[in-house]
């Protein structure tokens, strides 16, 4: 992971300097923000052709990039499942739950000290380290501006060096543990005939110990079966798929958050995500924290820990709900939601290029909107017509007095958006610390399904699948989602670029309604395993919850028939404090 993050940050260095037009007119890569009719514009800008040419270049750096991604993700993916494993192995039954909540406090809380990480990068000029921050004629605010994105790679590639040293201190293996409670308890699945001890398959010979005489062909051949085995279990594979659910709304939903509070609040790129890192991702870490520490405290059975699941993810999914109505509209912009020189022409044609700015010259490979006096966005200065470079003289602000067409930058504000902002940001931490309060109790109950020794293993296929189902997919659709809302695209070398403006009522509700879509689909795989726990244990369970079981109890009950019938595990395993 040390190698990989050391990697990202390599590009600063084997690319050349960035270089951006200096002057007090805002130039994008290859035109001009303000009008260049009759050479009022000032000096041509940047070479159009030698930007295109530069991009060759700078291409390769992507295989180096995805390389160094590679090597972070082959270094993070053992962490999750062997680490839950190991705490699991080496406490009290009953305190696991704690300690794998705050494992997984700390997972959410890197993200958390990222973003503010991020946040202040990019307040530093990319080429700090290479010239004289004092000459620039720029700051963090101006569109020209880039940080020093690499910074965050080259801090966490040094400590996670470090923190690896720390690692060759913990022996090959820590003294087993006894645990009174695991007597009574046994796995969820029952034996299987690959599980006994068999000199010749090379899996295991006793629970704990593995047959080092197998070869690694004979390790690998019984996988098929064992996988079999696991998915087999219903209780199993709905608490997986209802996890890689909970896990796509955060990949889906959380990645684009950032971007969603720059489009419908009118927030920078570091103050979005500095206030992610400081409120939505520090109250999640809360949640997953408290919901270890309720099914230690409660002692919850397994039927408890999915209840509770449930519970929160009803919370959580009314909060969602909420986000419909809280937003700001698009706002009037010349030539994309309304026409030029009127905002309430019916069937005019919308074209940003209009008689007012023809003569301009304008590009739109950039965008740094304005705000007129008529209180109509513009993609530009140079769109509004503006000449000058103080931004007065506006040709396109034809409802206003000549002396008053004037524009100043950023988009026009909507009327009552700051009220809408703070109750979003208030909702989105009640919502990130309820939500994230299922995730321990998903995972106890996970490697409560399994025999000891298939629990690395399990965990390894939960994981596998978080990745392959929760992590892949939703980017992808949340993305095609959101462009699908797009008013206008930029362009960049004669090819689409990216948007530079959405339709914010559409952005919202097709944003948030994937969501809400993804936690009523984990909702239903909750109470699916409910209702599996609840049909074939209801007797164990009513002693346990009654205060009347205890090992001697209900190791004589029959179990009765399981969903489906091809299982018949015993009660006790299913439920565990």
């Amino acid at each position: 992971m040390a190698l990989g993050a050391l990697l990202s940050a390599l590009p600063e260095f084997l690319t050349h300097q960035y270089k951006y037009e200096a002057g007090e007119i805002r130039w994008g890569a290859e035109g001009r923000d303000v009008c260049a009719a009759n050479g009022s514009g000032g000096d041509q800008g940047p070479d159009p052709d030698l930007i295109c040419r530069s991009r060759t270049a700078t291409n390769m750096m992507y295989l180096l990039l995805i390389g160094a991604q590679v090597l972070l993700g082959i270094g993070a993916t053992p962490v999750q499942p062997l680490g839950v494993s190991y705490i699991d192995d080496h406490v009290r039954r009953k305190d696991s739950s704690l300690y794998i909540g705050i494992l997984f406090t700390m997972l959410v809380f890197g993200p958390a000290c990222g973003f503010i990480l991020g946040s202040f990068c990019t307040k530093i000029y990319v080429d700090a380290v290479f010239i004289d921050t004092s000459n620039l004629d720029i700051t963090p605010d101006d569109p020209r501006w880039i940080g020093a994105w690499w910074g965050g790679f080259l801090l966490c590639g040094a400590l996670l060096f470090f923190s690896s040293l720390l690692m060759f201190g913990f022996p090959q293996s820590l003294p087993p543990h006894s645990d009174p409670a695991l007597e009574s308890e046994q796995a969820m699945l029952p034996e299987r005939e690959y599980e006994r001890a068999k000199p010749s398959n090379g899996v295991l010979r006793h629970p704990l110990e593995p047959d080092s005489s197998a070869s690694c062909f004979q390790q690998l051949r019984v996988i098929p079966k064992v996988t079999k085995h696991l998915l087999s279990n219903p209780v199993f594979t709905c608490i997986i798929l209802a996890a890689c659910m909970e896990i796509a709304v955060v990949a889906g939903f959380a990645a684009f958050l950032g971007k969603y509070l720059e489009q419908q609040f009118n927030l920078t790129t570091s103050s979005a995500n500095q206030l992610l890192g400081m409120t939505a991702i520090p109250c999640a870490c809360l949640g997953i924290f408290l919901g270890g520490l309720l099914v230690k405290k409660l002692s919850l059975s397994a039927l408890g820990a999915i209840r509770m699941a449930m519970l929160v993810n009803l919370v959580s999914t009314a909060c969602y709900v909420s986000f419909l109505f809280l937003g700001c509209d698009t706002g009037p912009v010349a030539g994309v939601t309304v026409p030029y020189g009127n905002a309430s022409a019916p069937g005019s044609a919308l074209d940003p290029y209009s008689t007012c700015n023809k003569n301009c010259e304008c590009q739109t490979d950039s965008f740094t909107p304005v705000c007129g006096a008529d209180g109509i966005t513009y993609l530009s200065a140079c769109f509004a017509g503006c000449n000058s470079t103080n931004l007065t003289g506006c040709a396109c602000l034809a409802t206003v007095p000549p002396e008053n067409a004037t524009v100043v930058p950023g988009k026009c504000p909507s009327p009552g958006c700051q009220e809408a902002f703070l109750t979003f940001l208030c909702v989105m931490c009640v919502c990130s610390m309820i939500g994230a309060m299922a995730q321990t109790p998903s995972v106890i109950i996970l490697i409560r399904t399994v025999s000891p020794e298939l629990k690395s293993y399990a965990l390894g296929v939960l994981f596998l699948l978080l990745r392959l189902l929760g992590f892949i997919p939703p980017p992808l659709i949340f993305g095609a989602g959101i462009d699908s809302t797009c008013l206008f695209w930029s362009t960049f070398c004669g090819e689409q670029g990216a948007c530079v403006l959405y339709d914010n009522v559409a952005y919202r509700y097709l944003y948030v309604s994937i969501a809400i879509a993804l936690k009523s689909v984990a909702f239903i795989l909750y109470t699916t395993t409910w209702q599996c726990l609840r049909k074939n244990y209801k007797r164990y369970i009513k002693n346990h919850e009654g205060g009347l079981s205890t090992s001697t109890e209900y190791q004589d009950i029959e179990t009765e028939k399981t969903c489906p019938e091809s299982q018949s595990p015993s009660e006790d395993s299913f439920v565990r404090s």
